[in-house]
């Protein structure tokens, strides 16, 4: 099922604004409980995970900052 221009919007904004603040709690929280491993390692355990957590919402972001597609056509 495909999701309109306006679910895909408003779940954005869900993902954006509860989503990832959860997400980086919890992989701080893990990382924290883990011996601090050195510098480099801990950066490339941030950017990856940083970059996995889009992943799975790649299709909900897909074309929310374009003008709406099903929206009829402004005169100007």
């Amino acid at each position: 099922m495909a999701l309109s221009y306006k679910a895909r919007r408003r779940w954005s904004l869900v993902i954006l604004l509860l989503g990832m603040p959860l997400y980086v709690v919890a992989v701080v929280t893990v990382l924290n409980a883990l011996d601090r491993p050195p510098f480099w390692v801990e950066l490339l355990v941030y950017v990856g995970l940083g970059l996995l957590w889009a992943l799975p919402f790649k299709f909900v972001f897909r074309g929310v900052g374009q003008a709406d597609p099903d929206a009829p056509p402004r005169d100007n």
